[in-house]
């Protein structure tokens, strides 16, 4: 006599609009701990410091799927109404949409805001299998968006494997490029540099001797270690820097780094610069049991290469001591190539309800891709690694 398996029922959706009304442990049981960015204190956090509101355009409206009570998966979600601190850049697509006559916004976007780390997206319950859930996933945001007219639904920085998966269901697949470093073993930093083409090897060194001639000192601070007036000085450098290059004060608030950032204890790092005794720059990091994750950066006057001491070499450093597989620096920045930073593919799916700019945009994506897989071959070119001969 056999027993045949039974796959289990499906799991009924519920989307929330805001994370207050999901108990913080049993979120975190689902999401779990190690990736910082999805810990319900950080997205919760970025909600009640006015990070991600309705005004702010980044309205929560995360997915739960339950059986019976049980929360047995999740998928961070937002109704959003711009493209700004998505770092999957969508304008030409928004256009499109108001060519045909149609409006591009408001739309779903499936991301960590303001963060283009790649990292879990659709967390599953311990026994539960996210191949399993992804369907019924995709139906409810599906009928979500249709029943409110919204334009589409995007998912930001998965994993590769959860992305081909995506594709492999229709959901048109855009890769772009970020520039990671990876622990080789090192053991320590002059380990790293003996892998460099002489002359490399010298400018890089060139480089970190000239923030220490400029009578420069660095402190690396960790979670306990970094004080509220520390926190309060990195939102003035964090203000500050913005507002030189983009010309407002950047999409976090004072509140956020005072309560949220400080709130992940250990897993904030800090590197703070110094000059003459004061507090000149820092540079702010994330970690996970296997990454490091360089976030923000701000300074209250300009020093030469003391963005790169602060921004790359403390956090490989760091990596190399803390034994740290890899080192996630943040989008963009060809600069990091000829400092060791190797270029990576990042994947981002996409869902149009409307068939015609579906097709668009799944064509877009086929031939945006030799691109983008070219220019990653070029850039790996250029490393700053001795050749074998």
């Amino acid at each position: 006599m056999t027993t045949e398996s039974t796959a289990p029922a499906p799991p009924t959706a519920e989307f929330i609009d805001s994370l207050a009304r999901v108990n913080a442990t049993e979120w975190d049981a689902v999401a779990g701990s190690d990736y910082p960015f999805l810990q319900h204190r950080f997205l919760y956090g970025l909600e009640t410091t006015a990070c991600t509101t309705a005004d702010t355009g980044w309205q929560p409206c995360h997915l739960l799927l339950r059986r019976g009570a049980k929360l047995v998966g999740l998928l961070p979600l937002y109704l959003k109404a711009h493209s700004y601190g998505e770092y999957v850049f969508d304008w030409s697509w928004a256009d499109a949409w108001q060519r045909s006559g149609l409006e591009y916004y408001p739309k779903l976007v499936s991301a960590v805001p303001f963060t283009p780390a790649t990292g879990p997206r659709l967390c599953v319950a311990d026994g539960e299998d996210a191949a399993n859930l992804w369907p019924a996933a995709r139906a409810a945001i599906e009928e979500f968006a249709s029943a409110r007219g919204l334009s589409s639904w995007h998912l930001l920085f998965p994993d590769e494997d959860t992305s081909n998966r995506l594709l492999a269901a229709g959901l048109p697949q855009r890769m772009t490029t970020q520039f990671h470093w990876f622990n080789a073993n090192y053991g320590s930093f002059d380990d790293f540099l003996a892998g460099f083409a002489s002359r490399k090897r010298k400018n890089l060194r060139r480089e970190r001797e000239r923030v220490a001639q400029q009578g420069l000192s660095l402190q690396l601070l960790r979670g306990a270690e970094i004080s509220a007036a520390d926190w309060q000085q990195f939102h003035r450098f964090y203000q500050t820097t913005y507002a030189r290059r983009s010309g407002h004060g950047g999409y976090l608030t004072r509140d956020f780094f005072l309560q949220t950032a400080a709130s992940l204890g250990e897993q904030a790092i800090m590197v703070v610069a110094r000059h003459s005794g004061q507090a000149v720059a820092a540079a702010l990091y994330f970690r996970s049991s296997t990454t490091l994750y360089g976030r923000y950066w701000g300074c209250s006057a300009d020093f030469d290469c003391l963005h790169f001491e602060a921004c790359y070499y403390q956090g490989i450093e760091y990596c190399i001591a803390e034994g740290l597989q890899r080192f996630d620096p943040g989008a963009q920045g060809e600069h990091k190539i000829q400092r060791g930073f190797q270029p990576v593919h990042t994947y981002s799916n996409h869902w149009i309800a409307d068939p015609r700019l579906a097709e668009a945009v799944a064509d877009f994506t086929r031939r945006e891709r030799p691109h983008i897989e070219a220019y990653r071959e070029d850039a790996a070119s250029l490393l700053p690694f001795r050749r074998e001969s």
